[in-house]
């Protein structure tokens, strides 16, 4: 099985507590910014191993009596349709998903803000549409010389414009479908409101990457700098940490740039800053709950190696992206990594240059390597699935899971009815085809009962999968990376 190398329990434990201090610390009134992901943070479950992705949203429910959650949307993404890559739906969408999942916590969600508001077509329409539900929502507008005019920013024409949040819990959660979309300044602004009303009120910031007293180069961090390759983040020594503590700690090059800027704030606002390093302003306890290094070096390695197959086939897809590129191409030889440290990549091309067809195959969690290849009934990946639950099921491999009888009525249901161009079975279709015959088949049942076991499996494709294939792959936790080309050479690839 893969080493675990992270705690989760001692996480849950010490970052709670390391929240109330912070609330505390500041008269009983805490924003906290939300960097990242609150819930499904598969990136940190995967260079974290031990790591649960909901562990953040599970902190933080331990909170639920003292904390409110605020949503942020940027009018701009509104305005141009902005999609989060990794679901398909757009900003304003997720904001209606993140709802639903807080309330599933049991957290309240308190409002949503649309920032740099000026009476869009599409925010009004959107500020409608969240009333309509309930919701409570406040404009805040685009402010002239923001974030380096500090003097206009707070001030009755900067942040005074702003409509005031009316909150009522004692940590008060700044999130947002994605980055850019204005909760920094929604924290600063509501600063200045309560200051200006008598409420003492601080700060902070959780950001889980990248991981503040891990050093600057270490496989984690270099993760987090190929997960963000796309913004162009860059991972440094925080100076003005070092200068204050003569202590090394690593921040990002965000933060540190706009620290300045944000003190001076703080001190327009409140007579001080508080902080004396952008570092000084996280409340991230990550990095005291690491107990084996090696796991979690190797776990982040594997991951900047899946970051840069993403990016190749995102590039093969249309997306001018070499500098992205180029970048993790330069943390892999930093980190050495290379394609050895993916077994199902040498796998999965070897199968497919043996059949002349493309192949797949999934690295299981006691380190057996198991591939697929295409037939005229299965596509690779639904083959290497079949194959994978057998193998966790000590199955015999001459065992039919599915029978032709159940697969052959699929196909002509997809072909000549549907109009669907490809016959073989999707990776959902066989897993629906399979479930059917475990209800008569005790070997189909065992196989349904191994799915639990491909969570946390590292998976190769030979081309391009379908976005079926990849969303029933990711529900299943499966880790997935493609070679940057398609099974055939058509223009359009749905």
């Amino acid at each position: 099985m893969k080493k675990v190398g992270f705690d989760n329990d001692k996480y849950l434990k010490l970052q709670s507590e390391q929240i109330k201090e912070r609330i505390a610390k500041f008269g009983g009134k805490l924003y906290l910014e939300f960097g990242g992901k609150l819930f499904d943070d598969f990136h940190a479950s995967r260079v974290l191993p031990g790591f649960k992705p909901d562990s953040k949203i599970k902190m933080l429910a331990q909170l639920k009596d003292q904390a409110e959650i605020v949503i942020v949307i940027n009018v701009q993404d509104i305005e141009k349709n902005k999609v989060r890559g990794d679901l398909g739906i757009t900003y304003d969408q997720d904001v209606l998903r993140l709802i639903d999942a807080f309330r599933g916590f049991g957290l309240y969600v308190g409002s949503v803000v649309l920032a740099r508001y000026s009476e869009q077509p599409a925010a009004e329409a959107f500020k409608a549409r969240l009333e309509g539900l309930g919701l409570k929502v406040y404009r805040h507008y685009s402010i002239p010389g923001y974030p380096s005019d500090v003097a206009g920013i707070v001030s009755d024409e900067g942040f005074g414009r702003n409509e005031y949040i009316e909150t009522s819990r004692s940590l008060v959660i700044v999130t947002a479908p994605g980055p850019g979309s204005g909760k920094m300044a929604t924290c600063l602004s509501q600063l200045y409101h309560d200051h200006q009303r008598g409420i003492s009120a601080g700060y902070a910031k959780f950001e889980t990457f990248p991981v503040w007293n891990l050093p600057l180069k270490h496989p984690v961090n270099m993760a987090y700098e190929a997960a963000t390759a796309d913004l162009n983040d860059v991972n440094m020594i925080d100076p003005f940490h070092l200068e204050a503590y003569n202590t090394l700690a690593v921040n990002y090059n965000r933060d540190v740039e706009i620290f300045p800027v944000l003190a001076a704030t703080f001190e327009k606002i409140h007579g001080h800053c508080p902080y004396q390093s952008p570092t000084d302003m996280g409340v991230n306890v990550a990095g005291n709950c690491i107990f084996d290094d090696d796991a979690v070096c190797a776990a982040a390695r594997a991951e900047i190696l899946r970051r840069y197959y993403s990016a190749l086939c995102n590039q093969r897809k249309g997306n001018q992206n070499e500098a992205e590129i180029a970048k993790i191409e330069l943390l892999m030889k930093m980190a050495n990594v290379t394609a050895d440290n993916r077994p199902a990549i040498a796998a999965a091309l070897e199968r497919a240059e043996e059949t002349g067809a493309p192949a797949a195959a999934i690295e299981l969690g006691d380190g057996r390597v198991i591939t697929g290849r295409t037939s005229e009934l299965l596509g690779a990946s639904s083959a290497m699935l079949l194959n994978a639950l057998k193998a966790l099921g000590n199955i015999g491999d001459d065992v039919l899971l599915i029978s032709p009888a159940v697969i052959e009525p699929v196909q002509d249901l997809k072909v000549n009815h549907l109009g669907g161009h490809n016959p073989r079975l999707h990776t959902d279709e066989v897993l629906v085809a399979l479930s059917i015959c475990a209800a008569t088949d005790p070997k189909a049942e065992l196989a349904m009962q191994q799915l639990d076991k491909l969570a946390g499996c590292e998976m190769h494709s030979s081309v391009i999968l379908s976005q079926v294939d990849e969303n029933t792959l990711r529900k299943l936790g499966i880790n997935l990376t493609c070679e940057p080309r398609y099974q055939t050479k058509r223009l359009f690839h749905g």
